[in-house]
């Protein structure tokens, strides 16, 4: 297929290149750079004879959307173009709502403009807010507490209407914690600021920052402390294109994508001393508001209906292979591809 990556350059973005290179899919990569590297496309491609065209503009334009879509064919889109800084996202909701809703929504006027009808997009569990039962599954309300899950939402409802209204095809893919590396470590993940709990954990471990904080050790968990849901990057992407096979004009489904079984920052950290051998100085802190003490998902829905099956369910290997990142992502041209 003909493919346009919309934030191909970032982190879930340039795995998806990656994956859709190997598969000899088409790939055309629509990133303003404000967030991703040039280095991750490049990266992306790295020994594979198929490359991506890259081209550097903004979702929100819709007439050169509009051109890319028409100019390079394009059969499907996947929609990686967001802010997804929580705190940020509370400070600034201008920045978010111009961005994730303004964005999303000229994006999906150009493939209607250019008659592309399969949308694969990227969502969060942020749109549940505070979970009202555990593991989430896709019937749990919607209810987000901050502007960055009632952006996504938003877009998610709007695609909806095009689905009803236009005949778009759909597929909303509801991310946990995203974390992990190619197993051949040719990209990773390398935020600006890094606000992610792995690599700010490994961070500590390769001495690029201080040490690590703990916000809360009194919650009613295994140890204390907050569980959350982690997958590998490479699952995720899997999701994806089990997904974007699916597609039908018309047709519209959503999919959590996490683990089902979460683990405790207690032991995210241990699990990253035991595979870098390295001393982390913890800090324990106070709770941080709004921070619910469990966050899993279930995911039968997609195992059910996709046949999606996790590669990379240990949390020691998404560290071993984020760690591998870490230690060599220097070796790539430009910025720090990730």
């Amino acid at each position: 297929m003909n493919i346009l990556v919309a934030g191909g350059a970032g982190y879930i973005g340039s795995h998806a290149v990656r994956r859709l290179l190997k598969g000899n899919h088409k790939v055309t990569v629509l990133d303003n750079l404000s967030k991703g590297y040039l280095a991750a496309i490049e990266s992306a491609a790295f020994e594979l004879n198929n490359k991506p065209r890259f081209v550097q503009g903004d979702i929100a334009d819709e007439n050169l959307v509009t051109q890319v879509l028409m100019e390079d064919q394009i059969e499907a889109v996947l929609h990686f173009s967001a802010f997804i800084e929580v705190g940020e996202s509370i400070d600034n909701p201008e920045k978010y709502y111009q961005n994730n809703l303004m964005g999303s929504f000229a994006l999906l006027k150009a493939m209607k403009n250019a008659e592309v009808q399969k949308l694969v997009f990227s969502s969060t569990a942020a749109v549940y807010g505070n979970p009202t039962s555990i593991p989430l599954s896709e019937n749990n309300a919607c209810l987000p507490i901050n502007p960055y899950g009632k952006s996504k939402l938003m877009v998610e409802w709007i695609i909806d209407d095009y689905c009803k209204a236009y005949n778009l095809g759909y597929a909303i893919l509801r991310y946990f914690n995203v974390a992990g590396a190619t197993p051949e470590g040719v990209i990773g993940e390398a935020h600006d600021p890094e606000s992610h709990l792995i690599p700010r954990i490994l961070l500590a471990a390769a001495g690029q920052s201080e040490s690590i904080s703990i916000f809360g050790t009194d919650y009613p968990t295994v140890d204390g402390t907050c569980i959350r849901d982690y997958i590998h990057v490479e699952d995720l992407i899997e999701g994806h294109l089990l997904a974007l096979k699916k597609i039908q004009p018309g047709q519209g489904s959503i999919y959590n994508l996490g683990s089902e079984s979460g683990f405790s920052v207690r032991q995210v950290i241990n699990a990253c001393i035991k595979i870098t051998g390295k001393p982390i100085t913890v800090l324990e802190q106070a709770r941080r508001p709004g921070d619910p003490a469990t966050l899993i998902a279930s995911s039968a829905k997609i195992r059910e209906e996709l046949g999606w099956k996790r590669r990379f369910p240990e949390l020691e290997k998404i560290v071993l292979h984020a760690w591998n990142w870490h230690q060599r992502k220097t070796t790539f041209p430009g910025k720090s591809a990730g």
